[in-house]
């Protein structure tokens, strides 16, 4: 038996799943070094081992080939096997670079690195500070295979060989999902966050998104509602809200289908939380607005668009529906009238509109006594008064009774639309 000098094998993990070079042990070549503790080799392995090392440094990837074969043939002890498995890594990993080097666009094949390193973590000569990593690379194998079971497996036996790179939990996160555990996999994903947030780091946004994502993939609106929540809570600005109200219910393939009435609340809140981008956001609230009898906020909502530079003197839409309202707030003239016919009805049908034409005018006072009337009396849509309701209190700087309003929007897509006004009452846009 000879020995050679014992060389920590490290590893380097490219892109979070790429690649990994291990630094195989020095072979000796001289009795001094023969002398130093290290892997103690059979006389024709460490023969062997001595020509492919080079071989493979070279890239003699058949010289390297014929000695690698020969040592894993002649391989007896654990410190046999140990050097095996490094050396035909070592080769595999470095035919695979060349192959990629060749074809920077051919598929990659890694399905011979899985044996040595199944070898690696297993063997008794590997340093346990490496067996961690050699998991986590062996899951990542598994994981770009489709195998997610396989990587699991893998990932849960790097964490338990104190395996701490910090795109380990997210790679579970991925593969639980590949295997077809979402609930699993979204679970773990806040465990992750709250893992960062108690480390005193910011979670980065891009966890969020993933939640946002995977989750309306799956058609899963509620806990998708819950994602839009949680990253806009976190990074309240103007455009991660407009994003998310977007995203929720204002284009073709939104989380929830909503009809007009529902939208104008999300307008009314991409007004609230400064979100409305462009000219085109500003004419479509306005519109609807000017569609449900609501001239007075079809006109507050373009003079604010004006006055923002979105919306262009010339614009003809916009002409048309200031015109239209203008002339509609002359013919409806004052909302008196109706408030005391709101008093005297049997319903609060005629309290709830009066108090939406208050709403829209900016008169939240009123609006919020109409608003309670209404709910008094009944014969109302209590979710859709109460939205309102909260809105209103919301505007008017009230959140503690806008809050309490919007809990008691009890069904969907109306409690959404609650919770997301609530949630703008406690993370309103930064910048």
């Amino acid at each position: 038996m000879k020995f050679v000098s014992r060389v920590v094998l490290a590893s380097a993990l490219v892109a979070g799943m790429g690649g990994m070079t291990l630094a195989v042990p020095a072979i000796a070549k001289d009795k001094k070094a023969e002398e130093k503790p290290g892997l103690k080799l059979s006389p024709d392995v460490l023969k062997a081992a001595q020509l492919a090392q080079p071989a493979i440094a070279a890239k003699d990837f058949a010289t390297a080939e014929t000695n690698i074969a020969l040592v894993e043939a002649g391989a007896k002890t654990d410190d046999d096997k140990y050097i095996a498995a490094a050396l035909r890594y070592d080769l595999e990993s470095q035919k695979i670079g060349a192959k990629q080097a060749a074809n920077p666009n051919a598929p990659v094949d890694e399905s011979a690195l899985a044996r040595p390193l199944e070898a690696l973590i297993a063997s008794p000569a590997t340093a346990p500070d490496a067996k961690g990593r050699y998991a986590y690379r062996r899951g990542a194998l598994s994981f770009n295979a489709k195998q997610y079971p396989v990587a699991l497996q893998y990932f849960a036996q790097a964490q338990k060989l104190g395996f701490t790179d910090p795109n380990l939990p997210l790679q579970i996160v991925r593969a639980k999902e590949g295997a077809g555990d979402m609930a699993g996999a979204m679970t773990d994903l806040e465990a992750v966050i709250a893992a960062e947030t108690a480390a005193g780091r910011k979670p980065p946004e891009d966890l969020y998104r993933y939640g946002i994502a995977r989750n309306n993939a799956a058609k899963n609106a509620p806990a998708t509602v819950s994602w839009l929540r949680k990253y806009v809570t976190a990074y309240p600005t103007t455009k991660n809200w407009r994003d998310v109200l977007v995203t929720y219910g204002l284009q073709q393939n939104s989380v929830t289908k909503l009809d007009t009435a529902q939208k104008i609340d999300l307008f009314r809140l991409m007004m609230a939380t400064n979100s409305l981008a462009d000219q085109y956001d500003y004419e479509e609230y306005a519109q609807k607005v000017y569609d449900r009898g609501l001239p007075g906020e079809t006109q507050a909502v373009l003079n604010a668009g004006k006055a923002a530079g979105k919306i262009p003197a010339s614009s003809p839409i916009a002409m048309s529906l200031l015109r239209d309202s203008a002339n509609a707030i002359r013919q409806e003239g004052s909302l008196a009238g109706l408030e005391t016919k709101a008093a005297s009805a049997a319903t609060g049908t005629t309290a709830a509109q009066t108090a939406d034409a208050y709403l829209g005018m900016g008169n939240y006072a009123k609006a919020i006594t109409l608003y309670r009337l209404a709910l008094q009396k009944g014969g109302v849509n209590a979710d859709e008064v109460n939205t309102h309701l909260g809105i209103a209190l919301a505007r008017s700087g009230d959140k503690a009774a806008a809050r309490t309003a919007f809990a008691e929007v009890k069904t969907a897509p109306r409690a959404d639309i609650a919770a997301l006004w609530t949630t703008y009452l406690d993370a309103p846009p930064t910048a």
